[in-house]
């Protein structure tokens, strides 16, 4: 049997002398999408810089692929084959689009299924290749996400984590990157999602898992909280 391609359990996490994360535990299957739901101040983001080595566990594990790596640098977490797309996109202004790709090109890791490349991003991100000289931060913040999304994708991941990829985003824009998405599950990639819209992690996630003031309060697949008819205001506050 494969192992999962992320697993974080038990997890206590702390900014300073706030617990955030209190005994979080999550599976992310391998080719699955895992969406990742709660309140702000919830604990999203955290789970988010756990996993990329950014904040390191006081206690718990950190799992990708069976292998252990937690408290590892991210640059170690990152050549394990994990990405992120960080929220508020954080792009490399003063580059040009095409520096912004080139700069995080990285041979794929072992058991990637899709070979990034500038041409396959330019390939999904048309738009991306009519700007590659433009400096990045004269972008719209539609091309600005679609930008931190290819520049994730240069680093041949095998894990995705995406962190509030439609904030910001006119609906028009926000279709085209969720269908992004969805095009990049169904190549096989694993990946963690975050997102306040509820309604498109529904639309896109295998699994779902709700926190609450840093606690796993949901986790259950997406189709049996749709047949449930979940209460999401009472979780998130939203209808």
């Amino acid at each position: 049997m494969a192992p999962d391609a992320l697993v974080l359990s038990d997890i206590d996490a702390y900014y300073g002398d706030s617990h955030v994360l209190q005994k979080v535990s999550l599976r992310l299957g391998e080719g699955r999408l895992l969406g990742l739901l709660g309140r702000n101040g919830a604990g999203k983001t955290t789970c988010m810089n756990v996993t990329v080595g950014l904040l390191p566990p006081r206690a718990g594990t950190v799992m990708l692929f069976g292998e252990p790596v937690t408290a590892r640098p991210p640059e170690t977490i990152a050549m394990r084959g994990v990405a992120l797309v960080p929220q508020g996109r954080r792009i490399f202004k003063s580059l040009s689009v095409r520096e912004n790709l080139t700069v995080a090109a990285r041979k794929a890791a072992a058991g990637a299924r899709h070979l990034w490349t500038l041409d396959t991003v330019f390939a999904t991100f048309p738009r991306l290749q009519e700007r590659q000289r433009q400096t990045a931060g004269f972008l719209s913040g539609g091309e600005q996400q679609m930008l931190a999304i290819g520049r994730a994708l240069m680093s041949n991941p095998r894990v995705l984590l995406m962190d509030e990829p439609s904030e910001g985003l006119a609906p028009q824009i926000v279709a085209e990157v969720m269908s992004t998405i969805r095009k990049l599950k169904e190549q096989g990639l694993s990946i963690l999602l975050v997102e306040q819209n509820a309604k498109l992690v529904f639309d896109l996630a295998d699994d779902i898992i709700i926190l609450n003031t840093g606690r796993v309060a949901v986790t259950d697949t997406a189709a049996s909280l749709k047949a449930s008819g979940i209460d999401l205001h009472h979780h998130l506050g939203v209808f």
